[in-house]
């Protein structure tokens, strides 16, 4: 009788072991990261956020009363000159030309004599308007098409709030002329 040796046992160990890795755990891993990254992120995307509102436009409801007094439609424009403030609604105290349209005329408020714009001058013109009209919280922002950017989150901080954090006219809507 002849004795066979099995080719399973004459086989190196080393084929046998040999096999695709599980990366199944790796995944699970990245996927639980990747998910808390984005939660962490959103949450503190809320800190920086500015209430921002488009125009509407649109019919608004009829039927008002004796006692509703008209929205005061607060624009703050923002020119090379300086800053053009008119309303709707009210008289604000100081303008000389409520008729005058944004960039025509002498601004409400001119640049400064070093060519920059004077915030503190607008933040105060806003506590004064505020002090006439106490519940309007609506300011409609328009800017030239060539506004840089810094100029306009500027204007928009210095009608939102005081230097001492007293809201002022925390609403703010975008528009261009």
């Amino acid at each position: 009788m002849a004795f066979h040796f099995s080719r399973r046992k004459i086989k190196p160990k080393e084929e046998e072991e040999g096999g695709e890795l599980n990366i199944v755990p790796y995944l699970d891993i990245l996927m639980n990261l990747i998910i808390f990254m984005l939660l962490s992120m959103a949450g503190l995307a809320t800190f920086g956020m500015l209430n921002v509102n488009a125009p509407n436009y649109g019919a608004g409801a009829g039927g008002g009363t004796e006692n509703d007094k008209p929205a005061l439609t607060l624009t703050v424009a923002v020119a090379k000159t300086g800053f053009f403030i008119a309303a709707t609604g009210g008289v604000l105290p100081g303008q000389t030309e409520p008729s005058a349209a944004p960039g025509e005329g002498a601004p409400t408020i001119p640049r400064k004599a070093d060519g920059n714009y004077d915030y503190d001058a607008l933040t105060a013109k806003m506590m004064e308007i505020k002090a006439n009209f106490p519940t309007e919280s609506k300011v409609i922002i328009a800017a030239e098409a060539d506004t840089d950017y810094d100029s306009l989150v500027s204007t928009m901080d210095a009608t939102r709030e005081t230097a001492d954090r007293k809201l002022l006219f925390p609403d703010v809507t975008l528009a261009s002329f």
